[in-house]
């Protein structure tokens, strides 16, 4: 369909105007209209912001190759910087101005889950994850011993059972104290003059802090529910003598619910494979159900058919007798494509595909209006629109972004900063001016965050003149990532984050190992963020136990006064000048990535799954997205540059592991095989020139490759649509 200036495929025309335009104020022909003018606005602003990143890039590869070999003179390599550009001037000291910000994001510290999109059954299950069973998730997982008389075994293992309630009532000792006794020894709750009330058979308890009971369900003298709060996030005590567990507890508990999943990115972005407008209206169908609450999905599991929707808000009575709503769900921001790529679902004048970015920011918002328009709104009752804006670099393109906003903003009939942005600070331009960048969207910035991978993945690329990297394993103890980690939060803090944005922190990429997630990720709360990403919904019930025992807010408040970290730091390239790896442990590196790059590109070209639970060299399922990729690409690209090993090798590395990847995926009616006709295989072909070409791709990302295949592969043949964990 043609449009002014524009064609837009029929397909996302029609699911325009037909599914997302009833109910609106607008007219089809205004929003093309409206399009058709931000495309002719935007798009030479976002290419030369691009034609930018290629000029410092050059520039910064060739200072490294004239200064190569040499120890780095930080003096001399920030004024380089700063003449270049690269390094803009600081802002004076300001705070932001953000307002109409949901709780979720401004003051209450929880985990937060990152969804990819396509896939309506998973978006629904994230956005159900608001609330998560704690026994559930020890019982299933590691979180709880399981060997010997504890393993889960085919039937309710009574012994584990035991352990598990056990860990969930020291649980409350710590987050909800009783005067005197253990919750343990309670043989009844009750409510009492609106006060709670736990009775053993000998004396009676309250809570240590009254003011953490915050409501119930059921009669005051036999409650069914009872609801706390810590640390902003609510606890709720399933009582049901009948039920399997309920009758083998004293006081009839059959479950500890915890607040989980606070916040929750619908990922349009790294965990998706949208290459064409096909993909585009998927992503955008499953945000309108989720903005207009009636996404649904019916699918098999065990041999039954399930059908899921979006949960309801909670219905409790209050201390005083009144009744209030807890929220069933949980908050939704989108996250929308970067600056980089484009995509044929919308043409503009002499065919040229229009910027990705461009489209979703359009897009996502007009959908989001249904939410907007809904009594005390379904998903934010602040009545803001939440977009994540990943892979910006430097302050220049959040100011863009920002600029887009705006005018989305106007052709929407918006209020101004409605749309509110997230900047991820995931690329190194980004961090080493992160005070100017969130400068640049002071009124509408509700996140910042740091992102290992893609962070070092544009450390590798943007210094890959400077010397052989560290290997992939040295790479956490470097001197630059715990400096860009302590740095996002100081430079949150001292922008006034706290209290009206979130400070997050990365994914753990383990979602079977939950006993060291619950060991290691308590690390992200103490490190002042207010929100971190967690792989599953079980896993966001277990991390939210982290967020109990620390609270956010005081660790922001001592942190406020420490000492900025140092941009030197930040900036201090991990190369090592003088490498004396082995030959093995040469190979076990490149052994390492390139299996978990073929497990990845085979899933995401020839089946379209943007994220997956990909198993390593080991057999350990790790969460892999195109942030993985990158670093794992540009790691032997870099390598592969400095002469640590050669392209025949490299070669011999891919085919040797894409036997094994292979033998890995041997139980999926859908996978095709990449060993032996290595030359007909579209995923190997991809996978290999996302390392032979990667010293040349922009900024090292991983998209241009994978959309060139993807595309391919789907021209010619069907293939199976989704997204699987």
């Amino acid at each position: 369909m043609t449009n002014h200036a524009i064609t837009v495929d029929p397909e996302l025309a029609a699911f325009i105007e037909e599914d997302v335009l009833p109910g609106l104020p607008l007219e089809a022909a205004h929003v093309w209209r409206a399009l058709d003018q931000l495309l002719a606005t935007f798009t030479p602003r976002n290419v030369a912001l691009l034609q930018k990143r290629e000029r410092l890039q050059e520039e910064l590869s060739a200072w490294h190759r004239a200064h190569k070999d040499a120890p780095l003179e930080m003096d001399a390599y920030k004024a380089f910087l700063k003449q270049s550009g690269y390094l803009v001037p600081e802002p004076d000291d300001f705070a932001i101005t953000t307002a109409n910000v949901d709780p979720e994001i401004a003051s209450i510290a929880g985990p937060q889950l990152v969804v990819p999109i396509m896939n309506a059954r998973f978006a629904i299950n994230a956005a159900n994850a608001r609330w998560g069973s704690l026994y559930d998730a020890l019982y299933g997982t590691d979180a709880i011993d399981q060997s010997g008389d504890l393993a889960p075994g085919a039937d309710y293992n009574e012994t584990r059972g035991a352990a598990v309630v056990a860990w969930g009532k020291a649980f409350l000792d710590d987050a909800v104290p009783l005067t005197g006794i253990h919750h343990a020894d309670v043989t009844s709750y009750e409510i009492l003059d609106g006060a709670l009330v736990a009775r053993t058979s000998t004396v009676d308890a309250e809570l240590e802090n009254q003011a953490q009971f915050v409501g119930y369900a059921g009669k005051a003298s036999a409650p069914t529910a009872i609801v706390l709060r810590n640390n902003g996030l609510h606890i709720i005590l399933q009582i049901d003598a009948a039920h399997p567990v309920g009758k083998t507890d004293p006081s009839g508990l059959c479950d500890i619910v915890l607040e989980s999943a606070v916040t929750t990115i619908m990922d349009a972005e790294d965990s998706v494979a949208a290459v064409d407008a096909e993909d585009k209206v998927l992503c955008y169908r499953n945000w309108l159900g989720l903005m207009k609450g009636d996404l649904s999905e019916t699918f098999e599991k065990g041999g039954k058919p399930v059908h899921r929707t979006l949960v309801k808000d909670q219905v409790y009575r209050a201390p005083d007798g009144s009744t209030f709503e807890l929220p069933g769900r949980s908050l939704m921001l989108v996250r929308n494509v970067g600056h980089l790529m484009t995509n044929p679902a919308v043409l503009m004048a002499g065919g040229a595909e229009a910027p990705e970015g461009l489209l979703d920011a359009f897009f996502t918002s007009l959908i989001a209006m249904h939410d907007l328009q809904r009594a005390g709104g379904g998903n934010s009752r602040a009545g803001s629109v939440y977009i994540v804006k990943p892979k910006m670099h430097g302050p220049e393109e959040v100011a863009f972004a920002n600029d887009v906003f705006d005018a989305v903003e106007d052709a929407l009939g918006l209020a101004r900063h409605t749309l509110k942005i997230g900047i991820m600070d995931e690329e190194r331009r980004t961090s080493v001016n992160l005070k100017a960048c969130i400068y640049a969207a002071k009124d509408r910035v509700i996140f910042i965050n740091t992102g290992f991978l893609d962070r070092t993945g544009d450390e590798m690329h943007t210094a890959i003149e400077a010397g052989p990297m560290l290997r992939k394993g040295d790479m956490k103890t470097s001197t630059w990532i715990s400096a860009y980690e302590d740095s996002n939060v100081d430079i949150g803090l001292a922008t006034g984050l706290s209290g009206k944005a979130q400070i997050g922190k990365g994914m753990w990429a383990m979602p079977d190992e939950m006993a060291a997630m619950l060991d290691q990720k308590i690390g992200h709360p103490k490190a002042g963020a207010s929100c971190a990403w967690a792989p599953s919904p079980t896993a966001a019930t277990l991390h939210a136990t982290h967020y109990h025992s620390v609270n956010v807010q005081d660790v922001q408040a001592d942190l406020s006064s420490r000492e900025a970290a140092s941009l030197d730091d930040i900036l201090t390239i991990p190369v090592v000048h003088r490498p004396n790896w082995s030959a093995d442990d040469i190979q076990a590196e490149l052994d390492n990535n390139a299996q978990g790059i073929l497990g990845y590109v085979v899933r995401w070209v020839e089946q379209g799954i943007g994220c997956s639970k990909v198993p390593d060299i080991n057999g350990i399922g790790l969460m892999e997205d195109r942030a993985t990729l990158r670093i794992s690409s540009q790691h032997i690209a870099n390598w592969l540059h400095h002469g640590i090993c050669s392209e025949n090798q490299v070669m011999d590395t891919m085919k040797r592991m894409a036997k094994v990847v292979d033998g890995q995926n041997e139980v999926d009616p859908h996978y095709r095989p990449m060993a032996p006709e290595y030359d007909h295989s579209t995923a190997f072909k991809a996978a290999c020139d996302l390392i032979f070409k990667g010293r040349i791709q922009p900024s090292g990302y991983t998209e241009p490759l994978l959309h060139e295949y993807r595309k391919a592969f789907k021209a010619k043949t069907d293939t199976p649509k989704g997204e699987a964990l």
